[in-house]
């Protein structure tokens, strides 16, 4: 399993509406949360270790209508 955060800058005005279509159609995500700052949502996926990162952030996530720009970590350990 790999954990992906992505940051999402959003067209003004659509916050509200990327993080419900978001939750909504994209069955990987985990969490979504709203943030200040340069990124306007922190949204927390669960990928398969099969999946590839780079077509799920393009495929899901960049074509979500209000999606101006995201930024991908990739996380390698949890400490908890």
């Amino acid at each position: 399993m790999q954990t992906v955060f992505v940051q999402v800058k959003c067209e003004l005005g659509h916050v509200y509406k990327v993080a419900e279509e978001a939750i909504e159609t994209v069955d990987k995500i985990s969490e979504i949360h709203s943030t200040s700052g340069q990124f306007d949502l922190l949204i927390k996926c669960y990928l398969d270790d099969a999946d590839d990162i780079g077509h799920f952030i393009s495929d899901k996530i960049q074509t979500l209508p209000g999606v101006k720009d995201t930024y991908t970590l990739i996380t390698f350990k949890a400490f908890s």
